[in-house]
């Protein structure tokens, strides 16, 4: 497809979008990861009904739109717009035939969440990160569309502060931050130290709570601890001290409520307590 058409595609589409975020300065997205079954319809009756404003859309295999099928992302954005809904996001594999798809739909970014190897060790681990991000910067200036980059557990740059070390002195323009409320709780990280650490790359901000549940009894011989991850109001990170600090410092766009939760079987009622609790606190 040649540039000049994908980037009017663009524009049309994102001035469309805008439309349905115009009114507020906060946009509430819900990553729709847990609803493999349902008919692309059915998941934005869904989601609208919830009270959301659009979604981060998992393109993944086994979903309704699967990598290989990226250029069929307008029709998909249009099947959300149809709806009141825009795709804020994706989470996929930053190839290529991604970004292309996303500039042709007017979707702005795809997240991704750097990894530590261990035979590498952190550090070796995130210069080749940093290197992939590197060789992705051509790509965003092609199509104009950012790599968000979230922290994560375990074997992912954990925390706000790594992520800082691995961003720091790449063009925020073309590559951000997306601020995990629950990881960087897990971590040990206050939201306001954890928010300004990452502000100047701050482009998408995650909200989901979690806490470490120990599963073996006081009489072990060693200590087991689980995450758990639960709703809004649960977990060891302060939804309504994230929010305070968003507003004191003016932030707008999207806050995106991840829908994980340990008991997946309340999913869908805990997701729409925790979207009325979220909304609640940018009242």
């Amino acid at each position: 497809m040649e540039a000049f058409t994908i980037i009017e595609n663009t524009h049309f589409l994102v001035k469309r979008m805008c439309l349905f975020m115009s009114d507020r300065d906060i946009s509430f997205s819900v990553f729709t990861k847990p609803w493999k079954s349902p008919s692309v319809w059915d998941l934005c009756v869904m989601v609208k009904e919830m009270g959301f404003d659009g979604v981060e859309f998992p393109l993944r295999d086994g979903y309704q739109l699967e990598p290989a099928q990226a250029s069929q992302l307008p029709q998909l954005v249009k099947q959300f717009a149809d709806h009141g809904l825009s795709i804020f996001s994706i989470a996929s594999t930053p190839d290529e035939h991604v970004f292309a798809g996303c500039a042709e739909a007017g979707i702005p970014m795809i997240r991704i969440m750097p990894s530590i190897n261990q035979e590498d060790g952190y550090m070796l681990s995130e210069q080749k990160a940093r290197r992939h991000l590197e060789s992705l910067l051509p790509l965003c200036e092609k199509y104009g569309v950012k790599i968000g980059n979230q922290q994560h557990y375990g074997n992912h740059i954990i925390d706000s502060m790594g992520l800082l070390h691995l961003l720091d002195g790449l063009d925020p323009g073309k590559v951000g931050a997306i601020w995990d409320t629950a990881h960087d709780a897990l971590a040990g990280q206050q939201p306001e130290y954890g928010l300004d650490i990452v502000w100047p790359y701050l482009c998408m901000v995650n909200f989901k709570n979690a806490y470490y549940k120990r599963t073996s009894g006081p009489e072990a011989e060693q200590a087991e601890w689980k995450r758990y991850f639960t709703s809004g109001r649960q977990g060891l990170a302060s939804w309504s001290r994230a929010a305070a600090y968003l507003n004191k410092r003016s932030y707008q766009g999207v806050i995106c409520l991840t829908a994980e939760y340990t008991n997946e079987q309340e999913t869908e009622r805990l997701i729409r307590e925790d979207i009325q609790y979220a909304k609640s606190l940018f009242a």
